[in-house]
């Protein structure tokens, strides 16, 4: 999960928590100041069945499940759909690091990639859940990936690089985090444990908790520019 001024492993796999929930709502006024809303669209079926066909037999397995779940919770409200999402997708992707799942010391997947091993680290977790609420309807300005400074093992534990999906039902409200380690969505302010370092989406990038831009994340990040190809692709936005 690199970043500029980071030099954290990620290990994503551990129990963890958010700063008070204060500095996550100051996340969402920044972005929602400095992102243009743009109308989202529904996913692609066909485009989506044949990326699972050219994966493997279990990518399509997963995809007759994911479909008809979207399909269900498309006219659903926003909380509904997130609960669903986070759920899909911590029941169906058994946490792996990269290396053993992709042989690679960080490898960003898409979210057919995840579902077709099967298996991802909190990068793929969050992207998978990112792109399935984009293809449901959810406005990008109320959705951030979140990377975060995990505190394992209680006040004194060390701290660990982590990501999350931050889901703000309006501007000022206190974030829900969607994560792999817990099976609920829970809001920021029971999550202690977590410090935002930087968030993004596909529209923008932003540094630590306060007004400054960072650019453009496809420009900065380049594995999160090659996820937003093989997820469009693969039928989502």
């Amino acid at each position: 999960m690199p970043h500029p001024s980071s030099t954290l492993s990620t290990p994503c796999g551990l129990r963890t928590s958010c700063t008070p929930w204060r500095l996550w709502v100051l996340v969402w006024l920044v972005v929602a100041l400095l992102v243009p809303h743009l109308d989202t669209r529904a996913w692609d079926a066909d485009r989506m069945m044949a990326a699972a066909k050219r994966l493997s037999p279990r990518a399509v397995s997963e995809v007759q499940l994911l479909q008809p779940l979207l399909m269900q919770v498309v006219n659903q409200d926003e909380a509904a759909q997130v609960q669903a999402v986070n759920q899909f997708f911590n029941r169906h992707i058994q946490f792996r690091e990269d290396t053993e799942a992709w042989g690679q010391l960080d490898y960003w997947a898409s979210p057919l990639e995840s579902l077709a091993k099967g298996e991802g680290d909190c990068e793929d977790y969050a992207i998978a859940k990112y792109f399935s609420l984009l293809a449901v309807g959810m406005p990008v300005s109320k959705l951030r990936l979140v990377y975060v400074r995990a505190q394992i093992g209680g006040p004194n534990g060390v701290m660990q690089a982590h990501m999350v999906l931050a889901y703000y039902a309006s501007a000022g409200a206190e974030p829900m985090i969607l994560d792999n380690l817990i099976t609920d969505v829970r809001p920021a302010s029971r999550r202690p444990d977590l410090s935002p370092v930087f968030s993004f989406n596909s529209e923008g990038l932003w540094q630590g908790v306060g007004p400054q831009a960072a650019g453009d994340p496809s420009t900065r990040l380049s594995r999160w520019r090659e996820v937003l190809v093989k997820a469009r692709a693969e039928g989502f936005q």
